[in-house]
């Protein structure tokens, strides 16, 4: 299955899926692309370094979501890929029905909550403030409703006592970069 990874930042996501395919224990899933919207991302890095073609695509004005011309460039540039399954590793725009419609049940997203709980930005942030005692990451299926597609698998991550803010990002990246190569593996078969 051939699998195009989208991402707006540094990359931790993305480097751990490449780490696994790597390792050959991606089961039949192949990263082929990786594809940024900000031209200074540490994620196009990862491209030259695990031998997989990444890109910078212009993005348009908004900061949030795609303006039209960029989104058409964006789904004529994944459709020539025919990929079984893309990856949003910390992309950070909403993606509107048109593309996601495109690729019907073949896009996921890694969000750093026990979905339904927290969705949105700084999930991780807004758990920590509430005081939960447990908290997690979830891969699920993009849909129109933001982090409110079907949850495909969630890892749970204990909140104790001694962790600080920093400690239970931490402990939430290492939950993510296990749960979605896992995920990715399992679905590519």
């Amino acid at each position: 299955m051939r699998v195009v990874i989208l991402g707006s930042g540094r990359g931790s996501n993305a480097e751990a899926i490449l780490k696994t395919q790597q390792a050959g224990r991606l089961g039949r899933a192949q990263v082929v692309q990786i594809f940024s919207d900000k031209a200074d991302a540490r994620i196009l890095e990862l491209g030259p370094i695990f031998n997989v073609a990444a890109r910078f695509i212009e993005p348009g004005p908004f900061r949030t979501k795609f303006d039209d011309v960029s989104e058409a460039r964006y789904l004529e540039e994944i459709r020539q890929l025919a990929p079984g399954l893309i990856v949003l590793a910390g992309f950070m725009r909403i993606l509107k029905p048109r593309f996601i419609d495109a690729f019907p049940m073949k896009i996921i997203n890694l969000h750093p909550s026990l979905l339904p709980s927290f969705p949105g930005l700084d999930a991780i942030g807004q758990a920590w403030r509430r005081g939960v005692k447990v908290t997690g990451c979830t891969v699920h299926y993009v849909t129109a409703e933001v982090d409110g597609g079907p949850i495909i698998d969630q890892s749970v991550v204990r909140v104790d006592e001694t962790d600080t803010l920093a400690t239970l990002e931490a402990k939430m990246h290492e939950a993510e970069h296990a749960l979605l190569p896992a995920v990715i593996a399992r679905l590519g078969g």
